[in-house]
């Protein structure tokens, strides 16, 4: 039976974690290996749809699939850097040709997320950056 839930928790390196069906029915279990898309989409709260079968140990899902993604989590680890740069405005060029301090900023502060922490997602990061970037120039160490 085709049923939608939220992932409760999922371990990318264990390859394994709990899906709360949105019938309140008793968690369910699951597996990398009954995922549709790349593992690294299924995050904590991610609405999936998946089929419900009986496992040795109780309720288990199989054929899971990312009921919706935001158009960060379509992308591929690759290819965040350059979404990430592309959703904030073109750097602002002084006068004598320069990039703005706050645009270098804005791409240092972007890389050190991207390297710091491997598991955020692209909406997690601009959301992160927009937060750093109006506290920056709440206390004034940053114009523009």
């Amino acid at each position: 039976m085709l049923t939608v839930g939220k992932v409760l928790r999922f371990d990318e390196v264990r390859g394994y974690g709990f899906i709360a069906p949105e019938t309140g029915d008793e968690d369910v279990f699951m597996h990398a290996n009954d995922l549709v898309d790349e593992k690294y989409l299924y995050q904590e709260g991610s609405v999936v749809e998946f089929f419900m079968e009986m496992g040795d140990k109780g309720p288990k899902a199989s054929n899971i699939r990312l009921v919706h993604q935001s158009n960060a989590h379509q992308l591929s680890h690759q290819g965040q850097r350059g979404h990430l740069a592309a959703a904030r405005p073109a750097p602002a060029v002084t006068g004598d040709g320069e990039v703005s301090a706050a645009d270098d900023f804005v791409d240092e502060l972007t890389e050190a997320l991207l390297d710091s922490v491997d598991s955020l997602t692209g909406d997690q990061i601009k959301r992160v950056r927009a937060c750093v970037l109006e506290l920056v120039r709440d206390h004034g160490w940053l114009t523009s």
